[in-house]
């Protein structure tokens, strides 16, 4: 089994810690976390891949292990979280990859997707969405009101996200059985979106999030031209984003690959080997 490195990069003044694994002339394959973890979520699907690929997955800023600056030291958006993504990727020399997206990893690779069309081999979204039909509102409703109007009224709600028992919940909900997750995922990210000053770093980025649907069409358009291969891998009882986003994909993505698995919200901590299965299937036939 490859072993795994754990670095860092400056970009842009800030430090970016990344997961490396695999051979440095392999296909390459770039690992996007979502929202409250960080490349931790894929620790245990990093050495199923390295053998045959070359493996990034880093931090976002002011998450895991990366730079952390306050919000008045960084403005925290998607487009600056995925610029710096690009100067990370740019560094180390990939000029062409394939992109895994989960969550907040999503419409991260989705500018990079628009920004180097070129550079993508294949695109596999887990429960990372990228249409409107993803979004379910009992959730999302929330998040919408706070992006449109900030505030006292509406800050509450969001909050409550940073809660340990609201981060379990993500983990937890959906999954047949629960017992298959470590509590150790839930109280790492809750450590971290804890420390001081890192609550309105998210704060922050859940106003932008509303930011991220304008990119949808764009994105629709890109599957259309480039005919990426795409294979969306989704654990069908998510109640942030919903199966219906995961079947989206083929109305745009030729041939897309659609796997509704029975989890929830972060599939690889009850059903990895399934996952890596899938993956390692669709990687085998489209990048040989």
């Amino acid at each position: 089994m490859s072993s795994v490195h754990h670095r860092t990069a400056t970009v842009d003044g800030h430090e970016i810690f990344y997961r490396e694994a695999g051979p440095a002339d392999a296909p390459a394959i770039v690992l996007l976390h979502g929202y409250p973890t960080s490349s931790f979520m894929f620790r245990e699907l990093i050495p199923l891949l390295a053998d045959d690929y070359h493996v990034i997955a880093p931090d976002h800023l002011g998450f895991g292990h990366s730079d952390a600056p306050l919000v008045g030291e960084f403005t925290y958006t998607f487009d600056a979280l995925a610029e710096l993504t690009s100067g990370l990727l740019d560094q180390l020399g990939l000029d062409r990859y394939a992109l895994y997206v989960q969550d907040y990893g999503a419409p991260i690779g989705w500018r990079l997707a628009l920004q180097h069309p070129e550079r993508i081999s294949a695109l596999v979204t887990q429960n990372g969405n990228g249409y409107e039909d993803g979004f379910v509102e009992s959730f999302w409703t929330d998040v919408w009101a706070y992006g449109a109007n900030p505030g006292p009224d509406t800050e509450p709600a969001v909050r409550a996200a940073l809660s340990v028992e609201a981060i379990r919940w993500q983990y937890v909900h959906g999954v047949p059985d629960p017992s298959l997750v470590s509590p150790d995922t839930w109280e790492h990210d809750f450590a971290l979106v804890s420390r001081e000053g890192n609550d309105e770093v998210q704060l922050a980025l859940f106003r932008d999030y509303q930011n991220n649907r304008p990119l949808y069409p764009l994105l629709h358009e890109f599957l259309r031209t480039s005919e990426v291969p795409v294979l969306a891998v989704w654990g069908r009882n998510d109640e942030i984003f919903g199966p219906a986003g995961a079947r989206a994909f083929a109305r745009d993505a030729k041939d897309a690959e659609v796997h509704l698995i029975d989890g929830g919200h972060f599939l690889l901590e009850s059903h990895l080997d399934v996952v890596a299965g899938y993956l390692r299937g669709f990687l085998g036939r489209v990048l040989g």
